[in-house]
């Protein structure tokens, strides 16, 4: 329960950053996605069901505050945990190099499923695609450059999540 908590606040760091650059960044239009910040460490170096919980909690917190319908965020990084826990056996969890790769791949995929599912509500589909490859361009740096600073901010939640000797959980 206590790395999960950790965890969670975590997310809602990276969440108010996130708010943060995509309002400073709304004057040039562009906007920062990074779902798979969300989802990436927890999958891949957490127990399975602690993973799933922190990325339900990830998408919920991503969905409160988004103008789609609730629930997307909290689907899409459930399958995204869900891939990536299968996936995990073979990706070394120490290397940052793969860490960041491994984030950026499923960055890609999680903006391209979301972009496809939310185009239809758009009045003029054919001519938004020249601004989500921008989005999809920033994204992808914002997350190869925040990666290995998030996943070290979880790393240190998590080991100040565990009990002392001595005490029990």
């Amino acid at each position: 329960m206590r790395r999960i908590f950790a965890l969670s606040l975590t997310l809602l760091i990276l969440w108010a950053v996130l708010a943060e650059l995509n309002h400073a960044l709304s004057e040039l239009r562009v906007y920062v996605f990074a779902g798979s910040l969300f989802v990436s460490f927890a999958a891949v170096t957490q127990p399975w069901r602690i993973g799933l919980t922190t990325a339900l909690i990830g998408g919920l917190i991503c969905d409160a505050n988004s103008p789609v319908r609730f629930g997307t965020h909290v689907l899409l990084f459930a399958v995204a945990h869900v891939t990536l826990a299968n996936i995990r056996d073979r990706v070394p969890r120490d290397d940052a190099i793969a860490a960041t790769v491994l984030t950026l791949l499923t960055n890609l995929a999680l903006f391209l499923v979301f972009s496809f599912t939310q185009i239809h509500s758009s009045p003029a589909a054919p001519n938004i695609w020249p601004r989500l490859l921008m989005d999809l361009l920033c994204s992808q740096i914002f997350v190869a450059g925040v990666t290995p600073w998030f996943f070290a901010l979880q790393t240190q939640a998590v080991a100040m999540a565990q009990p002392w000797r001595g005490e029990t959980a």
